[in-house]
């Protein structure tokens, strides 16, 4: 692995501090030590994280890639909270089919930012054609990826009884964690095989 790559992760990771710290303010953590400790612990986690998927890509090597991946998936879920945080903080919005629109800065700005990170490092998708030519196919994978997303959520909390816990938030929760590794799996080989696939 390249110490451009060390370099990148940490910025990624200083990136999704910044972020996330509207986001854990409006969770009620308002300690001012935590809120600027995040941006510094980030990188280091990120940089671990690289480290450590480099590490194992010894014998499992498209894990390096799948390293990459995470990192930037990370800072996409920051940007998403953290813009939709900030806007519902400035406009008193927290419900409400207004909140769809609330919600959608964050969202476009999180999807745009994916695109430009897959496509330039950790796919290394670098032909001649216009940076945004791959653009449509990754909009593609990504709605599936959302609609998938959320179906396993409706399924599970709908049709599915609660199975390790009780309580219906937790359900919704564990449908949420499951719907999104199912998620990051889907987006990865989507982006891998289809996207930004090797010509």
């Amino acid at each position: 692995m390249l110490r451009f790559d060390y370099y990148l992760a940490g910025f990624l990771g200083f990136l999704t501090g910044v972020f996330a710290i509207p986001t854990v303010f409006n969770l009620g953590i308002k300690s001012r030590i935590v809120l600027l400790v995040l941006p510094l612990v980030m990188p280091l986690a990120f940089i671990f994280g690289m480290w450590f998927s480099n590490l194992i890509s010894r014998k499992i090597s498209f894990l390096k890639q799948f390293g990459r991946f995470v990192a930037v998936g990370f800072l996409n879920t920051a940007i998403d909270f953290g813009v939709l945080n900030i806007l519902s903080s400035l406009s008193g919005i927290t419900s409400g089919f207004i909140i769809g629109g609330v919600n959608l800065p964050g969202f476009t700005i999180a999807v745009v930012n994916s695109y430009l990170w897959n496509k330039l490092w950790v796919f290394s998708s670098k032909g001649k054609e216009n940076l945004f030519h791959d653009m449509p196919k990754f909009l593609v994978i990504t709605v599936i990826g959302i609609l998938l997303n959320s179906g396993i959520v409706i399924l599970a909390t709908t049709y599915l009884s609660p199975v390790f816990v009780e309580s219906p938030k937790a359900w919704v929760n564990l449908a949420k964690v499951l719907a999104t590794i199912t998620n990051l799996v889907w987006n990865f080989l989507g982006y891998k095989l289809f996207v930004f696939a090797k010509r």
